[in-house]
């Protein structure tokens, strides 16, 4: 079966559901981690894994990328750590790497 048949069978397959939310988004979630800790520097992994919606290892593996990336820099500060960004890296894809992180990340936090 095509997909566009699929859709004229069932037209609300593309909206959210309101029990499941959407099934995509437009920011992945390593875009998600950075911005939680974009707003909060101090966060814990705990709160940023209930904020995006993934697990506390999936939080984990993000942040090794970033870190990996340069885009951010651990500091252990008693049983807490806390959390740098470059805001100045350009974005990675070619298509946006003309804009920097502090870019994306201005145009999503209030």
């Amino acid at each position: 079966m095509s997909s566009e048949s699929t859709r004229a069978s069932d037209p609300g397959a593309d909206s959210p559901s309101p029990s499941t939310g959407p099934r995509w988004t437009f920011l992945s979630n390593h875009a998600h981690v950075l911005i939680s800790l974009a707003e909060d520097s101090d966060v814990l992994m705990r709160e940023v894994a209930a904020k995006t919606g993934i697990t506390e290892r999936a939080v984990a593996k993000i942040l090794v990328d970033l870190e990996r990336e340069g885009l951010v820099e651990r500091h252990r500060e008693g049983r807490r750590n806390s959390y740098k960004l470059d805001l100045d890296k350009p974005l990675r894809h070619p298509i946006e790497q003309h804009r920097t992180v502090g870019e994306l990340i201005a145009l999503i936090i209030r």
